[in-house]
């Protein structure tokens, strides 16, 4: 989903979510609905130059319901971004 949906309400009818930013990076929790329930995803987006840079983060993790869904995608989130840090994006 590109920034302007997201800042627009395009898109899905998922309810949008403030990005949490995390050591510079903005988390964006979307879980994934799935016939099992909801897929761990989030986007991770970092500013270099003025340039918005993003990685999609998906996981096998499925949940439930929604705020667990987005709590664990965020926390898988940042496991990532302490792990590779700005070397998510290449």
């Amino acid at each position: 989903m590109s920034l302007l949906s997201r800042l627009f309400g395009g898109g899905g009818s998922a309810p949008e979510v403030e990005p949490e930013t995390y050591k510079g990076f903005r988390i964006l929790p979307e879980p994934i609905k799935e016939s099992g329930g909801l897929r761990v995803c989030a986007t991770i987006e970092k500013d270099f130059d003025g340039e918005t840079r993003s990685h999609r983060l998906i996981r096998a993790d499925v949940c439930n319901n929604e705020d667990e869904a987005r709590e664990i995608s965020t926390a898988k989130a940042k496991k990532l971004i302490d792990e590779r840090g700005d070397a998510l994006f290449g």
